[in-house]
């Protein structure tokens, strides 16, 4: 179905179905993703309100908020109504609803399952265009002590440098490492060269006494875990 979009401007509806005045009336919770963004977009065109503009912007993802996320400027400023400035308002406001995920999943501080390492991990590399290499570094109760990008990459892959690595390792003292990095194509299949690292990765670790305890492969919405499978 083509999404027809309105000729009234927002100012002619009812107050309690324009976008800020709903959010004062009746909390976020109660607005949709489109109204949402369009409270960002702040206006539309001539020919259409911000909402329409923002339900247009969202059919052409398919209505994913992380497909969104993956727009940049110059994607988002090829819809009519949507100059720099909005662009990046909505590119900002993702960023930071990213960036929340990730705190909220760093609180729990603790990882003690391949789906506690997703949480903090989907939102750094889960959605990106290109494949990045991360570490997660752990202390002995299994809290997190930070997590860095080891290394980035093209489309079809990246190096890991283990000395890079393991120096993070000790310079945090960290006593096991959790490893990930993502397949931008959503093919969770771990390639020999992913099995082969993973192998050269865990005998270092062993020489210098932090324990390798998984490698993940992301992807948007799901993972591998090489220890859940038993190639640890």
């Amino acid at each position: 179905m083509n999404y027809q979009p309105s000729s009234k401007g927002i100012k002619s509806w009812a107050e309690d179905d324009r976008p800020r005045e709903k959010l004062l009336l009746k909390g976020k919770a109660a607005l949709s993703d489109a109204e949402l963004i369009a409270i960002l977009l702040g206006s539309g065109s001539r020919d259409e309100t911000a909402v329409d503009l923002a339900k247009r912007i969202l059919q052409s993802v398919n209505g994913n908020l992380n497909e969104l996320g993956r727009l940049g400027v110059p994607e988002l400023t090829k819809f009519k109504g949507i100059g720099e400035a909005k662009a990046l308002s909505v590119i900002t406001a993702l960023e930071v609803g990213k960036r929340r995920r990730m705190s909220e999943a760093l609180e729990r501080k603790r990882i003690t399952s391949s789906a506690q390492a997703f949480e903090v991990l989907q939102p750094l590399i889960g959605d990106l265009n290109h494949e990045e290499f991360w570490v997660v570094y752990l202390s002995a109760s299994n809290k997190v002590l930070a997590h860095r990008c080891i290394s980035k990459g093209g489309i079809t892959g990246t190096m890991a440098d283990t000395r890079m690595i393991f120096k993070e390792g000790l310079h945090l003292n960290s006593t096991a490492m959790i490893l990930a990095h993502n397949h931008p194509s959503g093919n969770l299949t771990p390639s020999q060269a992913d099995k082969n690292l993973t192998r050269s990765l865990i005998k270092a670790g062993d020489l210098m006494e932090i324990k390798v305890m998984d490698h993940l492969i992301i992807t948007e919405h799901q993972y591998y875990s090489f220890a859940d499978e038993g190639e640890m």
